[in-house]
């Protein structure tokens, strides 16, 4: 029989991830892990308002395997945001985690920026809006 092969639960589950982050406008992409490609990578890699991440994909009872815990602990670790996708989440929850988790990366940078260094930042942009 001809024609086009059924999508596997877990595609559908990329799918829809893929949905929700061309709606956030999110830059992402799913890398290639066969064939010379790096194994235990996550299904979607992006990034969103500076927040870099790494989406694994899952449906049914099934979970991360110990290399793609591996990597996803290994974003976690460079201060990017793992995230584990399921079938049996809501497409808002993998929104919020994602929106929430770009405002808090954002706030904790601006709060490291000293005052002194907050001044000049405003300074140059005002200079750079207003002066022709």
């Amino acid at each position: 029989r001809g024609g086009v092969p059924m999508a596997t639960p877990e595609k559908k589950v990329k799918e829809r991830a893929k949905k929700i982050l061309d709606e956030l406008g999110a830059y992402h992409f799913s890398p290639a892990t066969g064939h010379g490609g790096r194994k235990g990578v996550p299904d979607i890699i992006g990034c969103y308002e500076g927040l870099f991440f790494g989406i694994e994909c899952k449906a049914g009872k099934n979970k991360p395997t110990k290399i793609q815990q591996y990597e996803l602990n290994r974003i976690k670790e460079a201060a990017g945001c793992a995230i584990v996708f399921t079938d049996t989440m809501e497409s808002a929850e993998l929104k919020t985690l994602i929106l929430k988790t770009a405002i808090e990366d954002t706030v904790g940078r601006l709060e490291k920026i000293s005052p002194k260094e907050k001044d000049k930042k405003y300074w140059t942009n005002w200079a750079l809006q207003n002066i022709s």
